[in-house]
């Protein structure tokens, strides 16, 4: 069970020690996607969805899952982060409407921030569903994935521009 970090010594889950490790800044870049259609993309630009402003509500519901991912995550450490930074970008072709969300969290601290900035933007992206989900329930959320992550003992992680397409 030695090779298991989120395990003790009877084989059983426990949070990992990490009060022997230095506080460094971390970073953490997340994406995830929501597809929709036309109708959805025209009525979310023109601020027409009976809810509400979708990207203003699915940013802050983003900030506010990326500061309880402790919560949802079991073994996740809960952090004082320092920065949340949502965007969007919308990727449009002939026929397919997508809104990219980009998650940034920032923290210094003794472990990353890499769960934050996918809860984060997983958050984001179901908000934006829920809220345009009486238009169109065939909505497709994309792939979600971390981008980079800078800090720590492991060192940094950037995803190669072809990974990401």
């Amino acid at each position: 069970m030695s090779d298991f970090t989120h395990f003790n010594a009877q084989g059983r889950a426990h949070m990992v020690d990490i009060s022997d490790k230095t506080e460094t800044e971390r970073t953490a870049i997340a994406r995830s996607s929501v597809f929709v259609t036309k109708e959805i993309y025209n009525k979310i630009t023109g601020n027409e969805i009976k809810k509400g402003d979708v990207l203003a509500v699915s940013q802050v519901a983003g900030i506010m899952a990326a500061k309880k991912t402790s919560e949802w995550i079991p073994m996740c450490h809960p952090l004082s982060l320092k920065g949340v930074d949502i965007s969007f970008d919308w990727k449009i072709t002939e026929d397919t409407y997508e809104l990219v969300i980009n998650v940034l969290v920032k923290t210094k601290g003794s472990t990353g921030v890499e769960m934050e900035a996918l809860t984060a933007a997983s958050a984001t992206a179901l908000t934006v569903y829920d809220m345009c989900k009486a238009i169109d329930k065939g909505m497709v959320i994309g792939k979600t994935y971390l981008v980079q992550k800078t800090g720590g003992k492991s060192g940094d992680f950037h995803r190669s521009l072809e990974e990401d397409k």
